[in-house]
């Protein structure tokens, strides 16, 4: 048995599937402790051994029925088929022309598929050489082609050296043999044109879907269709999953620092001196106070919804998050998104039959009322986010009052949705505004927006 093992090993090592030494050993000392004559044992102390992932039991799987049952080589000695079955075999040998796929395929019909495994293997390396390389792989087609014509060529000759040798073999011979040697060919077709692929499948597969998730990101929010808006949605999940661990370890990290004698001892002195609590000097960072002010019309709204969706995501790392949306008149909807899940609130504003969604959009009506009404939700603390293409329909912009607002801040950016060359084109007032804004950037698709909004949190 353990030549049989040995012989399998190097036909799974001709094809490509990589078993070392070790395993080799381990599998050979653990074949003595189960029932080699119970199939079901044996086969899964090999497994075991042998494959070492998920996506190697496919491959290994199928070696192994190739080379235990399809190979079997259980002629009858009985009748004399084993001998006859040798004398195909010889015949076909005496006719070989020095072609090496020829060689391999004679030596897998006598139940040895070393030679025919590794030119298996030799063409599939090939092939995928080429599909990361050149455009054309006309190199392995040839060779899969000359292969596949080997194996009609050997088919044929078997079938005309029994017909031309009925006295070495009668009807009923000539038809085992047939069927014999075809299933052998049938085999070797089969490892020919469906060849397990390698790994890299799946690592291609990653990388399609990686490069899925970034060709999405550079689409429009107005063009996305429902399921790509799922798509997206996840996308925005996991970027947020990911900032709350940054946020959280940052915040952790400073609570440490510096240690503070002075208030060390001073906090000491109530407890005569124990417990002793240590007091630092670094104190963690203050958490930001967000305003964010959304224009809600046409395509602008299919932005803003993400944006709001990510910043009351992360609520608990903003001391707080007022939020307003406008077309010709403000709304405050931060009591929406403080009592419901983001895409919940969303859906509200929507549907609120006391904001009129159909007028044209008037910024300087909108910041006449936030002056009026919301001003006090500025302080030096807050960072304002106005999220709007900036398109007044030729009313007056009264950029007057966002410097205003500017000067209650500590910091103003204005996020567009339009393609930076369409500004201040038309009716839009990006110049005006941009004079009194510490920051603009356009944000029309997901790949802007996780830039703004890291950059922002980190």
């Amino acid at each position: 048995m353990t030549s049989a093992i040995l012989k399998f090993v190097a036909c799974c090592r001709a094809a490509g599937y990589r078993i070392s030494t070790a395993e080799v050993i381990d599998c050979a000392g653990q074949l003595e402790l189960v029932d080699m004559l119970d199939e079901q044992e044996f086969r899964a102390a090999l497994r075991a051994n042998f494959a070492k992932s998920r996506r190697d039991q496919a491959h290994f799987d199928r070696l192994y029925h190739l080379f235990f049952h399809e190979l079997r080589g259980d002629l009858s000695s009985e009748d004399g088929f084993a001998a006859k079955a040798g004398q195909v075999i010889d015949a076909m040998r005496e006719q070989l022309n020095g072609d090496q796929s020829y060689r391999a395929i004679i030596e897998f019909l006598s139940g040895d598929p070393y030679q025919f495994l590794d030119m298996m293997r030799k063409i599939q390396a090939e092939s995928d050489t080429a599909a990361f390389g050149a455009k054309f792989n006309l190199g392995p087609l040839s060779s899969r082609l000359k292969v596949l014509v080997n194996l009609n060529r050997v088919r044929e000759e078997i079938d005309h050296f029994l017909e031309r040798n009925p006295f070495l073999f009668n009807q009923a011979m000539r038809t085992d043999l047939n069927r014999y040697f075809g299933e052998y060919l049938d085999s070797a077709f089969s490892l020919l044109l469906k060849e397990p692929r390698t790994h890299t499948n799946d690592e291609r597969s990653y990388k399609t879907h990686e490069k899925h998730l970034l060709e999405l990101g550079e689409r429009a929010f107005s063009s996305l269709t429902a399921r790509e808006i799922e798509e997206v949605r996840e996308s925005l999940d996991r970027l947020v999953r990911k900032l709350k661990d940054i946020i959280s370890r940052r915040y952790a990290t400073n609570r440490r620092g510096v240690l503070d004698v002075k208030k060390t001892l001073r906090r000491a002195d109530r407890y005569q001196g124990v417990p002793v609590e240590i007091m630092f000097r670094k104190r963690p960072p203050k958490k930001a106070k967000i305003v964010t002010l959304c224009d809600v019309s046409s395509s602008v709204w299919s932005a803003a919804r993400f944006m709001l969706n990510v910043l009351y995501s992360l609520h608990e790392c903003f001391e707080k998050v007022n939020s307003f949306v406008f077309v010709s008149g403000v709304k405050e909807v931060s009591e929406a998104f403080e009592n419901n899940e983001p895409n919940v609130a969303i859906d509200k504003i929507l549907k609120d039959p006391e904001f009129n969604y159909f007028v044209s959009t008037d910024y300087g009506e909108t910041f006449r009322q936030f002056r009026q009404h919301h001003m006090d939700t500025l302080t030096k603390r807050t960072t304002l986010i106005i999220m709007g293409d900036a398109r007044t329909n030729y009313l007056h912009p009264e950029d007057r009052i966002l410097e205003e607002m500017r000067d209650r801040c500590r910091r103003v950016i204005w996020l567009n949705p339009e393609p930076e060359s369409s500004w201040n084109t038309g009716d839009s007032e990006m110049f005006a505004y941009s004079a009194h804004c510490h920051e603009l950037r356009q944000c029309r698709n997901l790949n802007q927006l996780i830039d703004f909004i890291e950059e922002l949190m980190l």
